[in-house]
């Protein structure tokens, strides 16, 4: 069996979070949950995925503390998942997936979904990346910095 490389100890935040949500299936659940998923049965039903890789990406994503398992809303014994801030703050990562993947994947009029706004009914805004003063970001535009403790 291949020994999974960590990055939990990594400097840098993408590998970090890579670390706690990268492989596909965590981010489809995560999707999922902001779709509304939150018990096993919903999940496994949309994704169509097997349940032990199931039971393993939510046991993850709730010991990282992106998703809480909770007892059901409807007062059965059954547990149900739900996002925590932490896997809120997802919200910008999911929709510029998304985005990309509607920008990049689709061809002109091929059927797909989209995420509109709730109160209007409109399309969302493509996200943009702008400094602290407004200014709109390209990547050139950008350096890493390291930040070292004292």
């Amino acid at each position: 069996m291949v020994t999974r490389t960590r990055f939990d100890d990594s400097e840098c935040p993408v590998a970090r979070s890579v670390d706690a949500i990268g492989d596909w299936w965590s981010l489809l659940i995560v999707r999922d949950a902001f779709d509304g998923s939150r018990r096993f049965g919903e999940f496994q039903r949309s994704l169509g995925v097997a349940k032990n890789i199931l039971t393993t990406r939510l046991r993850t994503l709730v010991a990282g503390g992106v998703l809480e398992s909770v007892p059901a809303s409807d007062g059965s014994a059954y547990r149900e998942y739900v996002l925590t801030p932490k896997g809120e703050a997802l919200f910008p990562v999911i929709v510029a997936l998304r985005q990309w993947g509607e920008q990049n994947f689709f061809a002109p009029g091929e059927p797909h979904s989209e995420l509109v706004d709730r109160r209007q009914g409109h399309r969302l805004r493509a996200l943009e990346v702008l400094s602290a003063d407004g200014r709109r970001l390209h990547p050139d535009d950008t350096t890493v910095h390291k930040i070292s403790t004292p």
